[in-house]
């Protein structure tokens, strides 16, 4: 009897604990990536999707790449025999993290004779914007006046940790914007690249046009335009236009040849 009962008890807790293991989790849990993973046009395909590729043959335009730490130590003279002339390097993300890849990656494209420049992932819900432009002049972020160093990009998308705009109204993220860009150009004398998407532009800002007459627009649209740009710019200076290599996934064509490139890089 009392081995009956045991049996029973104990089939009764392998159910228990099976319905534990399959009691739903919540909604997206299992899908929010570590804090300072998140890179450049890491929403693009989920949100915009993604079309063909445009040619690869554009004489008025310049090829470059941009790099984070899922990219690793960076094959940068391949990317140099290939035709890449630029590069942007992640540096930083909120005020809690920094690239470790960021030497081999910002020292070694420079080295292989590119332009090359550093970016920052915004997270608006972390820290200020004054605070974040701080951190990224402090690790990496910086400009200098050699000609082949880039002025500093905002990146500013889709949060991959969370809510969409960062649970800011548009109001505040353009407030938030704006802080950093000011401190941006206090500390460095220039005035930051802005990276964005069209759709979350117009979602999280509210189709904010103050921007687009100082900031140079880089653009992410994996198709054979780049389509329609955010509110306030009339032309992109670069296109993400693919996150499928060659030899690096995330591509770039800047809106010029090389001496334009090079006029961005001398200010």
């Amino acid at each position: 009897m009392a081995g009956a009962l045991l049996t029973t008890l104990s089939f009764l807790s392998f159910l228990s604990l099976l319905s534990l293991s399959l009691a739903p989790r919540p909604a997206g849990a299992a899908d929010v990536p570590p804090r300072g993973s998140a890179y450049l046009g890491m929403g693009v395909i989920a949100h915009d999707g993604q079309g063909p590729l445009p040619p690869r043959t554009r004489a008025v335009q310049t090829e470059g790449v941009d790099v984070a730490s899922h990219q690793g130590n960076v094959d940068w003279a391949a990317l140099w025999a290939s035709g890449v002339k630029w590069a942007y390097v992640k540096a930083t993300e909120g005020t809690y993290y920094r690239n470790p890849y960021y030497a081999q990656q910002y020292t070694g494209s420079y080295d292989t004779g590119m332009i090359r420049g550093a970016y920052h992932f915004a997270t608006p819900d972390t820290a200020t914007g004054a605070a974040q432009a701080d951190w990224f002049v402090d690790n990496g972020g910086g400009w200098s006046r050699d000609g082949r160093t880039l002025p500093g990009a905002l990146d500013i998308e889709w949060n991959p940790y969370g809510h969409t705009c960062y649970g800011l109204t548009p109001a505040q993220m353009v407030g938030w914007i704006r802080e950093f860009l000011d401190r941006y150009r206090a500390r460095t004398g220039r005035d930051a690249v802005i990276y964005t998407a069209t759709s979350w532009w117009t979602q999280c800002t509210g189709r904010y046009t103050g921007f687009g007459a100082v900031h140079p627009l880089w653009v992410p649209r994996y198709d054979t335009t780049p389509g329609e740009l955010p509110a306030g710019w009339s032309f992109h200076t670069m296109w993400q236009y693919t996150s499928s290599g060659p030899l690096v996934g995330d591509h770039n064509r800047f809106n010029g040849a090389l001496d334009r490139v090079q006029a961005l890089a001398n200010g």
